[in-house]
């Protein structure tokens, strides 16, 4: 079932072994005989979307996931954000163009549990993290700054669906040395990732943003374009699918209303997750090297949807994360510095946790469809799609952002989805996008000039990559500034401990209540989950900043949604509901 992905390696099929496979079948960095590859595995060529899987009915909800319909009830697939206003009608016309960034394998708390913004680690009177996990070897095992930025490895932290149960604990978060080992209490903090810490301290992010499922790269991935894992749990050769699912992909929807998109890729595209997209689009100019969007972020052309994908042994994964930090500097600085900068959005992401730890746990979620996940209990732990993953780092990068702002609104990876969906009102793709959140909550649209419109001074990444990004990850041109170290021999000494840190539990909940901005008495766990509602009435503008906009709060804006109430679109005034 599960297909370990070691951070460091391991016996297991690693991605590295994967990418060697996905070469082979033509869709590493030299895909010119990635048709062939198509005759290869029994899969032509398509110029027509055809290969979609069978129909699907109505999940259950075993979590008792909250929907964003009238009383919490769950919107269907199809479902558009204005029900009223055709498909592909273009809002929020301050936003032009959307960009993704996911890389891999890193919780909140070990890239930014340290940035003193949002609930990530709690500090102790010595000013260490009192965050901890019970070993059971006995004792307990505090979180501790990693030595250097290389990932240790070979080691037990991996995201395996089993560890990932393990390590939640039926909802407590306290399996993870139990599940990835005493190494997964790790954290790196802003003399590791000095770019990432100036960006997240100065844009927003989002510290209830979780990837969408407790499990690998590939079903998180698949999330993210199809708001589906449709039955995968693992990284491996049985996570490229050779149909697609029912309702389709992003790249689908999109393609079916003429807004343009492309994947952007050094190694493998992630739309390559469902073969018949890859074959659709491969010679439609729609999949590119990662250098045509340096160059088409530089002339203005990039397309209305982009997705960038990282190195496969350099995003950070595993080996040295300052080259990732690196990559992704460059991606992010191409944007700030594009002529297209006014109108862009970009969101930097994680697909997955990595197994590392994180102190707040998985949130109910609306189940996708009705495949469930393809496990056998026993061995396997049971579960299924009705929890998000854990916490992952998201930063959204854009002049219409707000300042000094950190979202505690509940998102997955369906709420990227939920956001395009929402620029173009394009129907929902499964039951779970239909009933996220749509990170409108990170802008602000309300500004009548946007708050970053001259982008701020960023400190640089201590390992930057210089000139043209090499042409994939076995090309030369990356620096490492480390060597990984083996996982046993981390943590030191002094962060096993006989009992738990003094007051450990209380300053935590205490940390989250003031973070979250919540009273004494109420949970800090108790954020809303994927598909509720915030109940909020933080103001949401759609529509022209010049003329007339409709001016809603969260709980006014979804309201009208539910009654079909016409919005603002590009180039209109007011139409109130």
């Amino acid at each position: 079932m599960s297909t370990p992905e070691p951070a460091g390696g391991g016996s297991a099929l690693s991605r590295r072994e994967l990418l060697r496979a996905g070469a082979a079948l033509g869709l590493g960095a030299g895909i010119a005989g990635r048709l062939s590859a198509g005759r290869l595995l029994g899969q032509p060529a398509r110029s027509a979307r055809s290969g979609v899987g069978r129909p699907l009915g109505p999940p259950s909800n075993p979590s008792g996931a909250r929907g964003l319909g009238p009383n919490g009830s769950i919107l269907p697939p199809g479902t558009r954000p204005f029900p009223h206003l055709p498909p592909g009608t273009a809002s929020i016309p301050q936003i032009e163009h959307i960009v993704v960034m996911m890389m891999e394998n890193h919780s909140f708390d070990d890239h930014l549990g340290m940035l003193g913004r949002g609930d990530g680690l709690t500090l102790g009177p010595d000013g260490k993290p009192v965050n901890y996990n019970p070993d059971p070897n006995g004792g307990y095992v505090r979180s501790y700054h990693l030595p250097d930025t290389c990932v240790p490895g070979p080691s037990q932290v991996t995201q395996t669906w089993d560890a990932s149960h393990i390590c939640w604990d039926h909802g407590t978060n306290m399996g993870f040395v139990t599940g990835c080992g005493a190494t997964s209490m790790g954290y790196w903090d802003a003399t590791d990732l000095p770019y990432y810490y100036s960006l997240a301290s100065q844009f927003p992010i989002g510290d209830r943003y979780f990837c969408s499922v407790m499990a690998q790269t590939y079903p998180n991935r698949r999330f993210l374009i199809a708001a589906t894992a449709y039955g995968d749990v693992s990284t491996g050769p049985q996570g490229i699918s050779q149909t697609e699912p029912p309702g389709g992909t992003i790249f689908d929807t999109l393609d079916d209303h003429g807004i343009t998109w492309k994947d952007y890729y050094p190694d493998l595209p992630t739309c390559a997750l469902f073969l018949p997209v890859f074959y659709r689009n491969v010679d439609k100019g729609r999949l590119a090297h990662i250098n045509e969007f340096l160059s088409d972020a530089a002339a203005g052309k990039l397309p209305s949807f982009s997705l960038v994908d990282p190195y496969t042994l350099y995003s950070e994964e595993h080996g040295d994360i300052s080259v990732g930090e690196a990559f992704a500097a460059r991606i992010i600085d191409a944007v700030l510095d594009s002529p297209l900068w006014e109108k862009t959005a970009l969101v930097l992401v994680y697909d997955e946790h990595g197994g590392w730890y994180d102190h707040v746990p998985p949130q109910p979620a609306v189940q996708p469809d009705n495949v469930p996940p393809e496990i056998d209990v026993p061995p396997d732990q049971p579960g299924a799609y009705d929890y998000t993953g854990f916490r992952v780092p998201c930063i959204v990068v854009s002049p219409w952002a707000r300042r000094d702002y950190v979202s505690h609104q509940v998102f997955d990876h369906t709420s990227i989805l939920k956001l395009i969906e929402t620029k173009w009102n394009l129907p929902a793709l499964t039951y779970r996008d239909a009933n996220a959140n749509d990170m409108t909550d990170f802008f602000d649209f309300s500004s009548s000039t946007p708050p970053f419109a001259d982008p701020p001074r960023l400190t640089a990444p201590q390992n930057p990559l210089v000139g043209p990004l090499p042409a994939s990850s076995s090309a030369s041109g990356f620096h490492p500034l480390c060597t990984s170290r083996p996982g046993y021999t981390l943590p030191p000494a002094q962060y096993h401990t006989p009992a738990k840190p003094p007051n450990a539990d209380a300053l935590i909940a205490a940390h989250s209540r003031q973070a979250l901005g919540l009273g004494s008495g109420t949970s800090p766990a108790g954020a809303n989950p994927v598909g509720g509602s915030s109940g909020s009435d933080t103001p949401v503008i759609i529509g022209g900043v010049a003329g007339g906009v409709v001016v809603l709060g969260g709980a006014a804006l979804l309201a009208a949604r539910r009654r079909g109430g016409r919005l603002a679109t590009e180039g209109s005034t007011t139409d109130s509901p």
